[in-house]
């Protein structure tokens, strides 16, 4: 047999292997069933944008949502204290998920639209026609939106329509030198945002973590850490999570999210699973200040190598020995599958140590290789990573302006 013809009949076997794991899924996960319809805030997005765009201020229309964040900030550097706080307490939605608007403002305006929607759900608690289902996701949703407003959290972002999105900060994000943001992958919604059991599986939990991480490797480095559920990721191991349309939709709104941070600190994105793909997409649209991308448990990154995604920025990748993602396709055929294993080495990557992670769900655990390894990166303290292989190949020509090292 000829390399040629060997090389065309593996690329038949590896196209049917695929086909045949959705086949597969097809009948045992249920993707091809009907999403539950979800509870919808009478705060809807739509209706704040509607009254957003009748408004007026000074006589002057309002920034359409969607304007550049520098228009946005522009627009709100010129207004007095009084006015911009009428707009945040009026218009909170719109508000408190408008890139540009300041930190602070978006802060104070997710804490009135946190308000407004736990109002709506102790209604639905107390509706008695509501079925058994409905009652307690009410119950649950009146819980989240109590907890997002406890203790001074910094809510960066909030929707509650639908299944709800939500960003929150650790630390001084106006201030800092390093910004993380934490992009994670399936089910992530407002209701699994945070978790008491298996806490570091949930965005709050894996930003947290990586926070305390940050503060423990480089005391001396101003640091914030973002967890950015902001977002429609698919539920479950289903089409959507199979495809790239909800990763693109994504991508669109980290870019948003990184472009339109305060200051000038640098970036680094910490991606797990599926929002690796979210990652992947958005890299070639990054600003320069994104200096890593660091995934983890990838299912790929909808490109055929490190260099082919477009960006400046170093592209780390790590995997557990026992991490079940290792064992799906990475194939693009027809649209399904995300494309070249991000941690082949032919891919490119500076391949990480994710000891102690044990599994798809343990990257963000304290006293893991992997989550070690995403602070010294988060901090810029490259000379401090693990690196997969003993030749610590990952750390090579990285030295340069703004590395620094642990205090």
């Amino acid at each position: 047999m000829t390399p040629t013809i060997a090389s065309s009949s593996l690329a038949v076997w590896r196209t049917l292997l695929v086909l045949a794991v959705i086949l597969v899924l097809l009948a045992t996960t249920g993707w091809t069933g009907p999403h539950r319809a979800r509870a919808v805030s009478l705060d809807s997005w739509e209706a704040a944008a509607a009254s957003w765009r009748a408004d007026r201020i000074g006589g002057r229309a309002l920034p359409v949502p969607g304007s550049p964040s520098t228009t946005v900030a522009a627009f709100f550097s010129s207004l007095r204290p009084a006015q911009r706080v009428r707009l945040a307490e009026e218009h909170p939605l719109v508000v408190g998920n408008l890139a540009g608007v300041p930190v602070a403002l978006r802060y104070r305006a997710n804490r009135h639209a946190l308000r407004r929607a736990l109002a709506v759900e102790r209604v639905r608690v107390a509706d008695r026609r509501l079925s058994a289902e409905g009652h307690r996701e009410a119950v649950r949703r009146a819980h989240r939106f109590s907890s997002l407003m406890s203790g001074g959290r910094q809510i960066l972002a909030f929707d509650p329509s639908g299944q709800g999105r939500v960003a929150e900060v650790f630390g001084d994000l106006d201030h800092a030198e390093r910004v993380s943001v934490v992009v994670p992958g399936v089910d992530t919604h407002l209701l699994t945002f945070q978790k008491t059991a298996r806490r570091y599986t949930a965005p709050y939990g894996m930003a947290e973590s990586l926070y305390s991480a940050e503060r423990e490797a480089a005391p001396g480095v101003r640091t914030a850490v973002i967890a950015w559920a902001d977002y429609t990721a698919p539920t479950g191991v289903g089409m959507d999570a199979a495809t790239g349309r909800l990763a693109a939709e994504g991508s669109l709104r980290l870019v948003s999210l990184v472009s339109a941070l305060p200051g000038t600190s640098r970036v680094s994105l910490f991606c797990h699973s599926y929002g690796s793909v979210v990652c992947g997409l958005a890299a070639h649209r990054l600003p320069g200040r994104v200096t890593d991308i660091a995934v983890a448990g990838s299912p790929g990154m909808r490109a055929r190598s490190a260099a082919a995604l477009g960006t400046r920025a170093r592209v780390w990748a790590m995997r557990d020995v026992d991490d079940w993602i290792a064992d799906v396709p990475y194939l693009d055929v027809g649209g399904l599958g995300h494309g070249a294993d991000p941690v082949a080495p032919e891919f490119g990557a500076r391949l990480l140590s994710a000891e102690g992670a044990a599994g798809h769900a343990g990257y963000f655990v304290p006293d893991t290789d992997s989550l070690r390894n995403f602070a010294e990166i988060g901090v810029g303290a490259y000379g401090s990573v693990r690196c997969a292989d003993a030749a610590d190949t990952c750390r090579s020509g990285i030295y340069g302006a703004g590395s620094v090292r642990p205090a």
